[in-house]
């Protein structure tokens, strides 16, 4: 049988409201029907570590992982998404965006809202799709690299540099 859809529905979309098959509305605590094929790691740790944390890594049957979660509302199973970083590449925006790309690939196909500049990296924001990617300041001119108070501009930034996170926020 021959599908009326010209276009298969990508399993690893990533849009400004989903990220395959999560989307904004998604509890923490639907995770494992949602993800039920795949494997879920809930690392939890309270105000006894010096780091709170209540990230939850979703790895596919294979091992692979796929993607790290962190709900909106620390510490609430009943709390949606609120930010999702990206680790595999197979996820990728309609434009082909993914955590292998280059910033290259982010100025051709996005509109910068900022640049932030942080310690190790320069923070770049994509609010159409609720997104910042990172690009680790060793990839940055040698005058930017130790300098936090700069403003860094989108030309400043090598075409091949490599993103070094990709993550997605959502409130």
């Amino acid at each position: 049988m021959i599908s009326c859809s010209s276009e298969e529905e990508n399993p690893f979309l990533i849009t400004a409201n989903q990220v395959g098959a999560l989307n904004k509305t998604v509890k923490i605590n639907q995770l494992d029907s949602i993800f039920k094929g795949d494997s879920i790691v809930r690392q939890t740790s309270g105000p006894e570590t010096l780091r709170s944390t209540d990230e939850i890594k979703i790895y596919d049957k294979d091992g692979t992982p796929l993607l790290s979660l962190e709900p909106l509302q620390e510490f609430d199973s009943t709390s949606t998404v609120g930010y999702i970083r990206i680790l595999d590449p197979r996820y990728e925006t309609k434009h082909g965006l993914n955590i292998k790309s280059t910033f290259k690939d982010v100025l051709k196909n996005y509109n910068i809202s900022r640049i932030e500049n942080t310690i190790n990296s320069a923070v770049v924001f994509l609010d159409e799709i609720n997104a910042y990617v990172t690009i680790e300041k060793t990839q940055l001119p040698s005058s930017l690299r130790y300098d936090t108070d700069s403003k860094i501009m989108a030309s400043q930034i090598p075409d091949d540099a490599r993103i070094k996170y990709f993550m997605i926020y959502w409130n």
